[in-house]
């Protein structure tokens, strides 16, 4: 069994123990998307940390789009209630990347694979993506590698 998904089970026990709403329907709601994960496909299986954490950053970005509607909507109450629970799923996320940092590891990546141009985009995110798992979004990291790509790197 993942050790994360563990520390989910036992986290959320210590959160009904104590009352935390907040806490307690996040975990519910994460660790029900993780179970629906390892049921899906043609096999159920147990999840890895990895994977895990591919649910959870999954759930983070749900609950902040959430969030940016429900403000857009005139429902503050609403958008604070998603960003509360985004807070408790991001305990659980590995530390996010700098940007310095996140375009390091992208000009690495391509300096690896000897990608140029923008037509190698497709294979250079594809090699960029398992580095970066979790820690930084799918919009910034293409956003640095298309800059990289068009800037000759």
């Amino acid at each position: 069994m993942s050790r994360l998904k563990t520390q989910l089970e036992t986290d959320m026990r210590d959160a009904l123990k104590s009352r935390d709403k907040v806490t307690l329907g996040t975990l519910r709601m994460v660790l029900s998307a993780v179970r629906n994960e390892e049921v899906s496909g043609k096999a159920a299986r147990e999840l890895g940390d990895d994977e895990v954490v591919k649910v959870l950053t999954k759930q983070a970005k749900q609950r902040r789009e959430a969030a940016e509607a429900f403000q857009e909507g005139g429902r503050p109450e609403q958008a604070e209630a998603e960003l509360a629970e985004e807070a408790v799923i991001k305990r659980y996320l590995p530390e996010p990347l700098s940007e310095a940092e996140l375009t390091e590891m992208v000009r690495d990546v391509i300096a690896e694979g000897g990608y140029a141009g923008p037509g190698d985009m497709g294979k250079a995110m594809k090699a960029v993506q398992p580095k970066v798992a979790g820690r930084a979004e799918g919009k910034v990291v293409a956003g640095i590698v298309k800059n990289e790509l068009s800037s000759g790197a």
